[in-house]
């Protein structure tokens, strides 16, 4: 069953509507062959992304002044939770394009947003998130990348050299929101940079073999000597580690959206198969100790999206969200494993099969709970808002 949504506007719900169609009409009949051909020879299906552009669902978030759908997260969120629901790799993409948009549309001079944006929104283009390195996971600030001024003075262009990790959309991308060393100044040495996708000197590796996500290619992007004009550069020398951080807010919500569609396709299989299959002349769906766990599973992917929704309206609410990010990002993968796994224990021996899509759930939710910060971080981002933001009790007499 469709998921029930109260969607904030007529034109939101529409929006949902639209993407349930390309969903199962353009997207659900190439999913499973695409993921399996992807598991050995690593390919980015492009075309799904044209048909979400085209579709105006690759830019909702951001204004229409410059392309975007203009809407508010609490619907963009959804449209990424639907089309996780049936194809996760593309709704990683459709979050990480939009992260890779957000410092030129949130921190951008009004020049910058003009001259990029219409083609970062414009459905055709792909962006890739430069941010993690080999040596710099969850430490952004020990990042080695290095971009050099030609006059630090007054400069025209930077020269780009270092390597990235983890990169998806690596050698496919149309630009590379960059982050890299400006200075020896630890997290404050940090900018940010945008570099054409055709830029001189940019190379790439080889796909990662993943556990799962396979048509999420992810690779190593190098930078040898990649010149690029100091227009590029997003903000004030040294803001990079802001930029990144309050970009990784928004973007840790569509990863926490993407897992709650992950999970509620994996509660769907569960429910269906525990309706017909028969053991002991009844459904097994029937017997309590199953009906209790899709009880259980159905608990959790409600309550996961509860969270998500929760930050997204803060975040339109232009109020402070780091927190209820960090716990939606915290719940909504947690409980995309747990339910996953459970959900191949309802289908027993068929679960542990390629027949049913439920294993390549399981091994893809898994990645959720360590992109877009691990989860040990997550904690760490929680407790640290609660004890910077709480006060003190007054002593008693």
């Amino acid at each position: 069953m469709p998921v029930t949504r109260l969607m904030p506007t007529e034109e939101g719900q529409d929006l949902i509507d639209l993407t349930r169609e390309i969903c199962q009409k353009e997207l659900l009949p190439q999913v499973s062959d695409a993921e399996r051909r992807a598991a050995t020879t690593p390919e980015l299906p492009r075309d799904a992304f044209r048909v979400l552009g085209r579709a105006g669902l690759l830019s909702l978030p951001y204004p229409e002044e410059f392309g975007g759908g203009g809407q508010p997260y609490e619907v963009y969120l959804q449209v990424v939770e639907e089309i996780a629901s049936v194809w996760m790799s593309v709704a990683v993409g459709v979050s990480v394009h939009s992260l890779t948009c957000y410092p030129v549309a949130t921190f951008g001079s009004r020049a910058q947003q003009e001259a990029l944006l219409p083609g970062m929104l414009s459905g055709d283009q792909l962006g890739a998130y430069c941010l993690s390195e080999r040596g710099s996971g969850s430490d952004v600030a020990s990042m080695s990348t290095r971009a050099t001024a030609d006059d630090e003075a007054d400069p025209t262009a930077y020269t780009l050299k270092g390597t990235k990790a983890w990169i998806s959309h690596a050698g496919h991308a149309d630009f590379y929101t960059s982050f890299v060393r400006t200075s020896d100044d630890g997290g404050r040495g940090l900018s940010c940079i945008v570099v054409p996708g055709d830029a001189e000197g940019l190379a790439f590796g080889s796909p990662e073999k993943k556990m799962g996500l396979h048509c999420d290619t992810v690779s190593e992007v190098h930078f040898e000597g990649v010149q690029v004009p100091a227009d590029r550069l997003v903000g004030a020398p040294g803001q990079g580690m802001a930029i990144a951080l309050s970009a990784l807010d928004s973007g840790r919500l569509g990863i926490a959206a993407a897992a709650t569609g992950l999970a509620q396709a994996a509660l769907d299989h569960a429910v269906a198969y525990a309706k017909e299959r028969e053991q002991f002349g009844r459904p097994i769906g029937d017997n309590q100790g199953l009906a209790f766990l899709l009880a259980d599973m159905e608990a959790a992917v409600t309550s996961a999206r509860a969270s998500y929704l929760h930050a997204a309206r803060l975040h339109d609410a232009g109020r402070p969200f780091t927190k209820e990010a960090a716990v939606a990002k915290l719940v909504c993968t947690d409980n995309a494993m747990r339910v996953t796994t459970d959900a191949v224990q309802v289908l027993g021996g068929a679960g542990y099969t390629q027949d049913f899509p439920l294993e390549r759930f399981m091994r893809e939710a898994k990645v959720t709970q360590i992109f877009e910060g691990t989860n040990q971080i997550q904690r760490l981002v929680i407790s640290r808002q609660l004890l910077k933001h709480s006060t003190s009790s007054s002593k008693r007499g």
